[in-house]
Formats: C-alpha cells, structure tokens, sequence
C-alpha cells in the first residue's frame, strides 16, 4: 500500500498537533544542534517526586503489584480519591463514584467521548488549554468559544456564558486555576456562572481542577460543584497528582460525578487502555494519604518565582503582564512587538513569530498565546529553578530592546 494513501479517520485528520509539544519539538531539534535553550513551555513542576511516594512504588514492585488492575483503578485509591474530594473540596464522594485513568487528560477525553454527539456544542472560554477544542472535535463535537479577555481578568462572566448557551449546548468546560493564564474564579464569581446554569439542565460541567493546590496570596479554593451542591448531578469534577505532586510522568489522574457518567467512561476505558498503571496507582495513594508538606513548599517556590518573573517582565518594553493567581504560568500581552522587526530581521506579525523569534534568536521558548486562542501574548512557564527564569527574562529584555 502506498506511503501516500490517505485513509486517516476525519476527525483526526481535521485535528491540530499540540502546539505546546510542537514548540518543545523545536527545542530538542535546537539542543541537538547543540544550541544552549532555556524551555519556558512544559506545564509540569521541575521538583522531584516526593520521596515517600517514590518509595511506595519501589514497595509495590517488590510485592508484585504489577499485574491488570480493574478498570475503574484501585479500590485503595479510589477511596482515598473520594477522601480527597470530600476533605478537600466538600463533595459527597464515596469509592464507587469516582474513576481513576491515565492521566488528567483521559478523564476529560473519556467524559468527551462518552457523551458527544454530532452537533453537540461544548462552551469553552478562551484563553483555553490547547487540548480542549482538539478534544471535542476528535469526539464529534463542536467548541463554541468565548473570548475572556484582560478586561474579565481572563475569567468567563454569568452574561458571557448566558450567550454562549444554545439548544445545543452539551458542555461547560471550567479549568481554575487556568492553563494559560494563572486565572483563578472566585466563589462569587463561581456563584454567578452556577446561577445561569441552573437555568439550563441540559448543560454538564467539567471543572478541571488540576492546578487546584497552586493558588496563590492565600487565597481560597473552590469548585463549582461545591458551591452550588444542586449542579453535581451533572458535573465532572475532575483532579489529578500531576501538578501538586510532581508527578506528571507516572500518568493518574481522577474524577467524581454522578455514576450515570462515571459508568459510561469506565465502559469506553475498558475498551481503551484498561486500568492505569498499577505501581502508579499505588503511589498515587501515598500522595494522597501522605504528608501534604510538599504542597505547600512547591507552592512557597513558584509564587516567589510569580513575583520576581511579573515584575522582570513588566520591566520590559513590549510586555505587559498581569499578576496570575494561581498555576505556574504567565501569560504576558506582547501585542506591542507586533509590526515590528526583531533583532535578527525577522518580521514579528504575529505571537507565532514572536515566540519563533525568541526562540531562535534569544535561545528562550515560550508558546504563542494564539495556541490557546487569544492572539497577542505568549504564556510562559515557571517551572524552572530561578537562575535560569532570571537568564530567560534577562533574554527577553534584550530581544525586546533591539526589536524595532
């Protein structure tokens, strides 16, 4: 058969590569040539796993838990999943409602996949996680996106959300602390956008909350369901111990919600990938039911390197940026080097070009905010030990500067 025969699934075909991964493909290419680049794009801690979670891995290989889990994950774990949403966010959790998978992303996925439809529209505010609108378009459905700008603190309001919502309105999708913006909704504002949606009972939720333990200046966290009690029925709260943990690569992620749905993810799962990895899912208990210490540690780090990494950037002419309340990233308005000629030459019309720029002449790689659909800024990660976010502001500054 032909290299050449196109004979892709249209969906798939129709679907865009992460954009986050493409830039990150950039810069392995750029170190293989052996460029010196200083990466300000993965959305991951840069802190080791905690020891003791590590541990109880190396105890669960020695015991011989390496075989099929159930589908559904661990009952230990799913206990201590519903512990953790009962304890933590004031959910009416017990084992059976909750779904252990691989990943936070496959919770949000499987929920997709489960119950879309052709013509089925999900509510995404935009600046977005990049993987949103892929997601609903691979499972047959279409993203109806609204734009969240500054002037909204990059948050969906009650009127916005009124007017996003159609007859054919299936989803909401809600992320706090936001990917890419650091944006976090505040118990009011959670109130508001509860009230309209109360309103409309075909809607479900999605709240991904998996930056739930990055929140900054003391602030308080909430989830909707929390809130407004009356909307878990129909709301998929989902977490995970990628980011509080430092656990990105052992891939588990959770969700609770009301069992109609729950049963239908585990049914697509079984199908899929099965249970999640079983020495994962072991640790992933130790994170749970172990010392929390590390949380509020790692959460010390980053809101020192917020402060230092807005104040650097807001020294710089041709950024602007706002103060993010949770999360690891910020997401900085570049729409002043737009029109204008970088340092090498290169025509800057677009972020795109902008974050390529930077790249390729200043040796620092963040990720063009049209990625997450709001053209005009680039969102930069800092997880990244503070002598290499100073070397990349200081990067920044003098592209800025010799940008005409």
């Amino acid at each position: 058969m032909s290299r050449d025969f196109q004979g892709l699934n249209r969906r798939l075909a129709a679907a865009q590569p992460s954009a986050t991964y493409r830039i990150i493909d950039r810069v392995a290419a750029r170190r293989a040539e052996g460029a010196t680049i200083i990466s300000l794009c993965a959305g991951e801690p840069d802190f080791d796993t905690p020891a003791h979670i590590r541990q109880a891995a190396i105890a669960a290989i020695d015991a011989g838990h390496t075989r099929y889990t159930q589908v559904a994950g661990l009952r230990v774990l799913r206990e201590a999943v519903a512990a953790k949403f009962r304890d933590e966010n004031g959910l009416q959790a017990d084992w059976e409602s909750t779904l252990v998978c691989s990943g936070g992303k496959q919770v949000i996925y499987n929920a997709l996949a489960a119950t879309l439809n052709e013509g089925d529209e999900v509510i995404i505010p935009a600046p977005y996680w990049v993987s949103y609108p892929e997601m609903v378009q691979l499972c047959g459905g279409h993203s109806r996106i609204v734009t969240c700008g500054a002037d909204s603190g990059f948050k969906l309001t009650a009127q916005a959300l009124q007017s996003a919502i159609g007859a054919d309105t299936r989803w909401l999708i809600l992320n706090s602390p936001s990917n890419p913006t650091g944006a976090v909704y505040s118990r009011e504002e959670l109130r508001a956008l509860a009230d309209v949606l109360l309103e409309h009972p075909q809607v479900l939720v999605l709240s991904d909350d998996i930056y739930e333990h990055l929140i900054f200046d003391r602030a308080e966290f909430h989830t909707i369901a929390q809130v407004e009690p009356r909307l878990a029925e129909r709301t998929l709260t989902m977490n995970g111990v990628s980011k509080a943990y430092a656990m990105t690569g052992w891939r588990i992620g959770f969700a609770t919600g009301p069992r109609w749905l729950l049963e239908a993810m585990e049914k697509l799962q079984g199908q899929q990938t099965s249970g999640a990895c079983s020495i994962s899912q072991h640790a992933a208990v130790a994170a749970l039911r172990g010392p929390k210490d590390f949380i509020r540690e790692s959460r010390e780090v980053f809101q020192r390197r917020r402060d230092f990494m807005v104040a650097m950037l807001n020294d710089t002419p041709g950024i602007r940026c706002d103060m993010p309340a949770g999360a690891f990233y910020a997401f900085a308005d570049c729409s002043a080097l737009i029109g204008k000629v970088s340092p090498g030459g290169r025509g800057l019309f677009s972020d795109e070009d902008a974050a390529h720029a930077l790249l390729d002449e200043a040796s620092v790689a963040v990720v063009p905010g049209s990625a997450f659909g709001l053209d005009g800024y680039i969102r930069i990660a800092y997880a990244l030990d503070d002598a290499s976010l100073h070397a990349a502001c200081e990067a920044i500054r003098s592209f800025c500067l010799k940008t005409k």
